[in-house]
């Protein structure tokens, strides 16, 4: 270490434990006169709340030992060459997301749609600063698919990126980034290409969860298939339903990023390294079969549906057919016990010995012969 970078960490270190000796006090004092309402903190002591989840300087593709708010980060980096911040948030407030904006310098329109969490995949940039917008996805095992079944939970990354700088800010925990922190510190070539470099891991682990939610849903649209065409109760057609809605919000998580993507990796694009341009086209790539995977199974649902609703129709059919088969011949012992029935004086067997069992035997006879006939045509 260099004698101007070692007086720098003995004064930043020697200010940092002068604050906290005299933070100490003041706190207990505060304690016992009842006035802890407004706690006295260091400087950058603001930043560390619930939201921040990590905060590292990297050099040269390096993490820099220590821990550092976010405010004394960015001091460090802009002091040394070849030095960025990457600052990792879950889910922070509003108060908590305009601290890290003033002193990042990040645009107010930005800052809302990182609370919100509620954008389509975008890219946008605010003067030196870059914006952009991800849809994560998550498949969500289940023992059986039903109408009210969560099969893709989808959740928001937004990631700033600027000269010094790239903060990540999760919303959900459909993708994690504590392994794409660790992935990236391993690899320190890459890393040393800067926020972009950072940038891009994030894209690629966001992606790669969505070409494995598209294989885990492929299994589900086998099940549906299969039930829609078996001879037992099958798939529910509000099973289906349900599968299409998650289908629909699994493509709105995916086809809109194809848009960010081609401008990122586009030859005339100088927002990104050259370097690693290459990357985030094997991204594209990734994406692109992932964006045909989610049309075919649209238009599988589709048919799955269809062929269910035929089911269904063909089912009511041979329902009916069955019936109308069994009113068929009880038609008969309807009609004989009409004609009887009507109490005339003059009636043919009234007075034969014979007469009760002899009727009875012709509709059982006609009602057999019926009942053959019907079977051998498929009624029955």
């Amino acid at each position: 270490m260099s004698e101007s970078n070692l007086r720098r960490t003995r004064t930043n270190g020697g200010n940092r434990s002068l604050s906290r000796a005299w933070a100490a006090p003041v706190r207990a004092m505060n304690r016992f006169l009842g006035t802890a309402d407004e706690p006295i903190s260091t400087p950058g002591e603001q930043f560390h709340g619930s939201a921040v989840v990590d905060c590292g300087v990297y050099v040269d593709g390096r993490r820099e030992p220590g821990e550092f708010s976010p405010d004394e980060a960015l001091r460090e980096a802009c002091d040394r060459d070849n030095a960025f911040v990457w600052l990792g948030l879950h889910e922070p407030s509003q108060a908590e997301m305009s601290a890290i904006a003033r002193t990042y310098n990040l645009h107010e329109l930005a800052v809302e749609d990182a609370v919100k969490a509620e954008q389509r995949p975008k890219l946008e940039q605010f003067g030196s600063v870059h914006f952009l917008v991800l849809r994560t996805a998550r498949y969500v095992p289940h023992g059986e698919l039903t109408e009210t079944s969560q099969v893709v939970e989808t959740g928001q990354m937004m990631i700033f990126v600027g000269d010094r700088f790239v903060i990540t800010v999760r919303h959900g925990d459909a993708t994690r980034l504590a392994p794409v922190r660790a992935d990236m510190e391993a690899r320190g070539d890459l890393l040393a290409q800067g926020p972009w470099a950072v940038a891009y891991a994030v894209t690629d682990r966001v992606v790669d969860a969505y070409v494995a939610v598209a294989d885990q849903v492929e299994a589900d649209l086998d099940t549906l298939e299969e039930g829609a065409f078996s001879r037992d109760a099958g798939s529910p057609v509000q099973a289906i339903y349900q599968m299409k809605r998650e289908i629909v919000e699994f493509r709105r998580a995916v086809v809109p990023l194809q848009r960010p993507l081609a401008t990122i990796t586009a030859p005339q694009s100088r927002l990104v390294p050259k370097e690693i341009r290459r990357y985030f086209r094997d991204v594209q790539d990734h994406l692109t079969r992932t964006v045909e995977q989610v049309s075919s199974y649209d238009d599988l649902l589709n048919s799955i549906l269809q062929a269910r609703l035929a089911q269904v129709t063909v089912d009511q059919n041979n329902d009916m057919r069955k019936i109308a088969a069994w009113a068929g011949m009880s038609a008969i012992w309807t009609a004989f016990a009409g004609i009887y029935g009507m109490n005339f004086e003059h009636m043919p067997e009234l007075t034969w010995q014979y007469g009760y069992p002899a009727v009875i035997s012709l509709m059982l006879l006609i009602s057999v012969l019926l009942y053959r006939a019907f079977r051998r045509n498929g009624w029955l």
